[in-house]
């Protein structure tokens, strides 16, 4: 199970692969409100679920407003009989820019705790976090949750087949990149109805959990939202699937066919 959750990351990850090189919207895509809800596959069976929600914060970092991005992640069924897992992230992000100040995680699961904090200073390329200082390559560092909401909001409107881009992240005790290929664009049937889907496939490394030709795929909606709807990868036992449940306080109308 622990493998699963950590593939679960993995696919987490590669929603934030777009940066750096391509500019922000004029405003964010998301708004105060917004609940989106996942069910994570393995094979036919569901293994975990998870709610990322935005709302607006009451505090201010720099003197600036922010939103804050709330993750929580569970296991169900079978699984989570087996291995209970109760995972929960919190991120504070600028208003305006999107970049994160504050990032905290409290992660249960089984008989594992880790509770781990993160602060984020841009102009100074540096992140101070209960496990050490780091210093970034570049002034847009992110965390595990704010760069899915940045990611969502760049202006994408001039990208090709083949392009690729990459994106800088904290994680644990390490700044890492990763790199993302946009595929095209792919009708994706969901519990929703059928979307139109922009298609992307992040770099993921073979090792203990994905084989060596193994490729993640993601699926975003072709519209305002840029919401994932599915993502999808091999590994050495079997495929794990992630795919969209539940939309709510979205700001534009899917992408329905």
């Amino acid at each position: 199970m622990k493998k699963i959750m950590i593939t679960l990351t993995a696919v987490l990850c590669s929603l934030f692969t777009m940066a750096q090189e391509l500019p922000l919207k004029k405003e964010a895509v998301f708004q105060d409100g917004e609940v989106l809800q996942y069910k994570l596959r393995y094979g036919f069976i569901t293994a975990a679920e998870a709610t990322i929600k935005v709302t607006n914060s009451d505090l201010k970092f720099d003197n600036k407003p922010t939103y804050k991005l709330t993750v929580d992640a569970q296991t169900s069924g079978t699984f989570d009989i087996f291995y209970k897992i109760r995972d929960h992230y919190d991120s504070y992000i600028d208003k305006d820019d999107l970049l994160p100040y504050f990032y905290q995680e409290n992660i249960r699961e089984a008989s594992y705790r880790r509770q781990d904090k993160a602060r984020f200073t841009q102009d100074a390329k540096k992140v101070v976090s209960n496990k050490g200082t780091f210093t970034t390559p570049t002034n847009q560092t992110f965390d595990l949750v704010s760069a899915y909401y940045f990611a969502r909001s760049l202006d994408i409107s001039k990208i090709k087949v083949g392009d690729k881009f990459k994106l800088n992240y904290f994680l644990g005790d390490e700044i890492s990149a990763l790199e993302v290929e946009y595929i095209g664009k792919e009708t994706i049937k969901s519990k929703l109805g059928n979307i139109r889907c922009l298609k992307f496939s992040p770099s993921i490394k073979p090792g203990r959990i994905f084989k060596k030709d193994s490729r993640l795929y993601l699926w975003v909606t072709d519209d305002g939202n840029r919401v994932p709807v599915k993502a999808q990868v091999e590994i050495l036992v079997g495929a794990v699937t992630m795919e969209l449940k539940s939309a709510d306080g979205l700001k534009y109308a899917l992408a329905k066919e």
